[in-house]
């Protein structure tokens, strides 16, 4: 799987792509980031990417001509044939007005074999931006950050588990939180008893029916506790 990043802030990228999972996952060639630097795509000599609102109010909007250019010069480079095939590409839009990213979305998304995402900055993106480019809006959550940069480094994170081979275990994102609109179960390791804390009994028995059914009782109490939001869509 291919990603692109469009982005202002490309140096915000490396640090996060170059550890852990995301590395070997592109180290493996299971999964390829690639990063763009928007000004790359502008025309003038102050590599403008912004311009006031019509209508007024405060703060900046990102221009369409940059966006749409670069997404247009990386369609070209990348799937010349996206016209014919346009399931094989997806250009997403990180923005705090989209559809919020959950485990479902980023399946979804990990089946592509090419992602474009955008990074939203300053008051907004200009709507035609959109429509042109038949942007996916995607948030990551009911709060608003200065930019889409460390939203698109939690999607490409989500995502990057689903790509086949980047996990080791293919059964870690089967049982992980929010699969089954439930959250995860409490986990121990070693020792047995630390700071007169114990791992409860049932974990080292070895009756493997028993935990199951431990695991997911201590699931739904903790979901309910937690976010009963979720119990109320599994029962949809």
């Amino acid at each position: 799987m291919r990603i692109d990043v469009v982005t202002i802030f490309p140096h915000m990228f490396p640090a996060i792509l170059n550890e852990s999972i995301l590395r070997r996952g592109q180290r493996d060639g299971k999964l390829q980031v690639v990063i763009h630097d928007l000004r790359d795509y502008t025309h003038d000599r102050h590599r403008t990417v912004d311009d006031r609102p019509y209508g007024g109010g405060p703060g900046m909007i990102m221009k369409p001509e940059p966006l749409c250019e670069a997404v247009t010069a990386i369609k070209a480079k990348v799937c010349p044939d996206h016209g014919t095939l346009p399931d094989r590409c997806q250009t997403l839009l990180m923005s705090p007005t989209g559809e919020k990213l959950s485990s479902a979305m980023a399946q979804t998304l990990a089946g592509r074999e090419h992602v474009i995402v955008l990074c939203g900055h300053y008051e907004g993106v200009d709507e035609r931006v959109n429509i042109l480019l038949n942007a996916c809006l995607v948030s990551i959550g009911d709060y608003v950050l200065t930019g889409g940069e460390l939203p698109a480094l939690v999607l490409i994170d989500c995502v990057a588990r689903f790509v086949p081979g980047v996990i080791g275990h293919e059964q870690a994102t089967v049982e992980e939180s929010f699969m089954q609109n439930l959250l995860e179960y409490p986990q121990y390791t070693r020792p047995p008893v630390f700071k007169g804390l114990e791992v409860p009994g049932v974990l080292r028995t070895g009756n493997h029916q028993q935990i199951d059914r431990w695991r997911k009782l201590q699931a739904v109490q903790r979901t309910g506790a937690s976010r009963p939001d979720l119990v109320d869509q599994s029962d949809k």
